[in-house]
């Protein structure tokens, strides 16, 4: 189902339309049009619950604990793992129209838009269907999930008849415990819990209600509440209901041509940790009772607070109306992309992609707080809702530049879990601290060791965040209060976990890199090279704050030590073909068997053939070596960066969504300008067009925050990894301009670069604010008062594009002339 672009409409290049109902594509829908604020998420369900693809409703970090069973487990194998699910729904409006359900199944569907708003922050719907009676209603719904207001999420709705008078019946639910399906023919699908929730309250007063659950192993628990407001005509009959799990307003009526009903809910979430010295199995003495409209039932009182903080979060919102909400979310919308926005002139569906997947970035994460992004966002209960290496290895690395309190925030959960670090890696008999592979609250979830706690990187990668959150922002107070101690345990770890050959160098042994094709294997070149700055910026930050280190114990002979380790660090090298080894050994290993690989059929290949395959020859799932050379640049020669681009294309097949956004920063650094394109586009459109197939469970948010990494590294040529800024961009012949913006410690530098030259300035400073940067090796300052203007460089004649696997090259995109 492609993206609708309408040139006719003013906001054409900031919405995303669908104008069918493609029953096979609705989880990719509800994923596309899911809305949050990194706290609160809704899948884009339709209104009416059914049909869908996979109900969503997720508060960050909530989630259920479940057993993890091996054939035959091991020491320090994890014995539990968690799983996002579900909170009360309650987004639910059900329309019976007579007899029959609106249900876009059946009947005659005349007109049938969805519209997310980029800039608005809302999700709109246009319905007109007739029943198989023929009795036709047009049905409108607009939702917003509030960035200004944490817990807050509201939807308008509104039935009126076609042509002539009908009978309807609105049932507004608040549900807990709604049905997922189950993918268990996908091994990367999320476990299925059923009935998750446990119920503590369920009340109901005039329009207003409140659910509140607890779960019965990862000791949380949840209260959802509504506050509805109802506008209809003189003979619309109300009612309302509650169970346990479920809260019910019933609208019912006959409506005329020109009469309508007008729902708007405003509801509020909160969940909490259960706390076990106070919550007992309840008692008179304990809890008081509620009424919950089925007899008094005995509740915890931390359930009956946790129920009035929700509710009276809903019920501010109603007092502060929608209007007020709705321009709210349009202000804050507005201050976040006068940062974030990226304009590409010259190809207006990648134009939209990009700021579709920026608008999922922003609303992925909060400023406030300590609270840090999953894989798939809020948008869905993929990877079963488990924080990666993704986060700081591609989300912070934009969310830096665009919005760095949220990066901060994302920071400090990572520090505010370095006890359960501490002690995985205590469990591991390692020094320092380890971070889990995958996690929702602290704790290693990851039950297969070769693709999980081997991928030792990650506890670079939550460093190298830490370097390049402080260098863009100055934020001295961060680094001594939460960055420092992040540096140091994982500097420890790595000093520990290496070793010293007899020649002299330091080995990283039986890790496993970004490419979970090589598993176990001796130095990774990623990994080294990430360990190394790992430790060297604990060393300078140790050394620029004595004090502070102190208090962690650090003393100049562990600094020293960290010093002599990284300066040590191996880099494997081949000299017979002239190109780095992405681990020991790499390039001596046989070649995979591309002729016999069916390119329609047997990809990806980790569901088509054995690991053991897989591990013990040179096929490449994602970016490793060409990652390493993103994020270390400076580690490597011009000529070394051609060679190793070209060799590692040939055998890297994107089997994940993880691998292009580094494909196109190299290509576009080495001079393939058109490979780079298409490699951006493929990152950008991976969930616009379902590339990987499995958009349905959530979106790629790496991915789509590879597509800025495309565009800014890789056409921007921007470099970070000294502390710097640098510039070598790049114009690729597809697009005319290209603009973004940065922030440098609290300045707004914006980037615009053409045909023929680039442009740096500070819009809105003052003549005493500056930025120094470096354009292709010239050193430059930027004030407020004087752009600065250089000529667009020249890229290097790259020579013929380097070969990909057969049928692994990104599709090629038109060129702009042909648009």
């Amino acid at each position: 189902m492609p993206v609708t672009i309408d040139t006719d409409q003013p906001d054409d290049r900031w919405r995303i339309r669908r104008t069918e109902a493609d029953l096979n594509r609705l989880a990719e829908t509800e994923s596309i049009f899911a809305l949050g604020n990194g706290w609160l998420g809704w899948r884009g369900n339709l209104d009416e619950g059914e049909p869908y693809g996979m109900p969503g409703s997720y508060l960050n970090g909530f989630h259920e604990r479940h057993g993890i069973d091996y054939p035959e487990s091991g020491y320090a194998f994890p014995e539990t793992s968690d799983t996002v699910v579900n909170v009360p729904n309650a987004a639910l409006i059900r329309l019976w129209v007579g007899d029959e359900p609106l249900d876009i199944r059946t009947g005659t569907l005349r007109h049938h838009e969805r519209v997310l708003d980029l800039r608005a922050g809302l999700l709109e719907r246009h319905t007109e269907w007739i029943s198989p009676a023929g009795h036709g209603v047009r049905v409108r719904s607009t939702r917003l999930v509030s960035l200004a207001r944490r817990p807050v999420a509201a939807v308008t709705w509104q039935v009126e008849p076609l042509d002539g008078p009908v009978e309807v019946r609105i049932c507004a639910d608040l549900v807990a415990n709604q049905g997922v399906p189950d993918r268990a023919d996908d091994p990367r699908a999320a476990t299925i819990l059923d009935d998750p929730l446990i119920a503590e309250l369920h009340r109901r007063e005039g329009l207003d209600g409140v659910l509140a659950h607890r779960t019965g192993r990862s000791g949380q628990r949840v209260a959802v509440a509504v506050a509805d407001l109802v506008d209809a005509p003189d003979t619309t009959a109300t009612a309302t209901d509650s169970e346990p799990d479920r809260l019910r307003l019933t609208l019912a009526g006959p409506l005329r041509p020109g009469q309508r009903i007008t729902l708007t809910r405003f509801t509020g979430h909160e969940y909490a940790p259960v706390d076990t010295d106070t919550d007992t199995d309840g008692g008179a003495d304990s809890a008081d009772s509620a009424d919950t409209g089925g007899g008094a039932d005995v509740v915890e009182p931390a359930a009956r607070e946790l129920a009035e903080r929700a509710t009276a979060a809903a019920a501010e919102a109603r007092t502060v109306g929608w209007d007020a909400l709705v321009a709210e979310q349009r202000a804050a919308f507005d201050a976040a992309w006068t940062t974030a926005d990226v304009v590409l002139d010259g190809d207006p569906e990648l134009q939209l992609a990009t700021r579709f997947a920026l608008f999922h970035l922003l609303q992925a994460g909060r400023a406030d707080g300590d609270r840090t992004i999953p894989a798939k966002g809020l948008t869905g209960n993929g990877y079963d809702g488990h924080v990666l290496w993704d986060t700081e290895g591609f989300v912070l690395s934009v969310l830096t530049y665009v919005a760095p309190a949220m990066a901060r925030s994302a920071l400090r959960w990572r520090h505010a879990h370095l006890p359960e670090a501490r002690a995985r890696a205590a469990e591991l008999r390692l020094t320092g601290a380890t971070f889990p592979w995958r996690t929702i609250g602290g704790r290693e979830c990851s039950g297969y060791w070769p693709a999980g706690t081997a991928g030792m990187h990650v506890n670079a990668d939550v460093a190298d965040a830490v370097l390049r959150y402080v260098a863009a922002t100055g934020d001295t107070d961060f680094l001594t209060e939460t960055g420092l101690e992040l540096l140091v345990e994982t500097a420890r770890l790595w000093h520990g976990f290496g070793h010293w050959s007899d020649s002299g160098t330091f080995h990283l042994p039986g890790v496993t890199g970004p490419d979970e094709y090589t598993a176990l294997i001796d130095d990774n070149v990623f990994t080294n090279l990430m360990a190394r700055r790992n430790m060297r910026g604990a060393a300078d930050a140790a050394e620029a704050h004595p004090d502070v280190a102190a208090r962690f114990g650090v003393d100049a002979a562990e600094v020293a030590g960290w010093r002599s380790a990284a300066d040590a660090v191996h880099l494997p090298y081949d000299p017979k073909r002239a190109v780095h080894q992405q681990s020991a050994g790499f390039t001596d290993l046989p070649e995979w068997n591309f002729a016999d690989t069916d390119p329609d059929e047997d990809y990806p290949l980790l569901l088509h053939f054995p690991y053991l395959e897989l591990y013990r020859r040179q096929v490449v799932k994602q970016a490793d070596l060409v990652l390493a050379m993103l994020r270390s640049p400076g580690d490597f020669t011009a000529e070394e960066k051609a060679r190793n681009f070209a060799y590692y294309e040939a055998r890297t097949v994107r089997d994940s969504s993880l691998s292009s956004p580094a494909q196109a920063v190299l290509a576009a650094e080495v001079g393939h300008l058109d490979l780079a394109y298409d490699h951006f586009a493929e990152s950008v459109l991976q969930d616009l067009e379902d590339l990987g197939d499995k958009t349905g469970d959530g979106l790629h948010l790496a991915a789509l925050a590879g597509a800025w990494i495309a565009l800014v590294h890789g056409f921007g040529g921007l470099r970070d990894d000294r502390g710097e800024l640098s510039f070598v961009p790049r114009l690729p012949r597809r697009i005319s301009r290209l603009a973004f913006s940065l922030l440098r410690h609290g300045q707004r530098l914006r980037v615009t670069i053409t045909a023929d030259e680039v442009r740096y300035e500070l819009p809105g400073a003052g003549p005493e604010a500056g930025v120094d940067l470096w354009h292709d090796g010239e050193r430059v300052r930027v004030t407020g008062g004087t752009p600065c203007v250089r000529p667009l460089p020249t890229p290097p004649d790259p020579g013929p594009e380097p070969t990909a696997p057969p049928g692994r090259r990104p599709r090629p995109r038109r060129p702009r002339d042909d648009v």
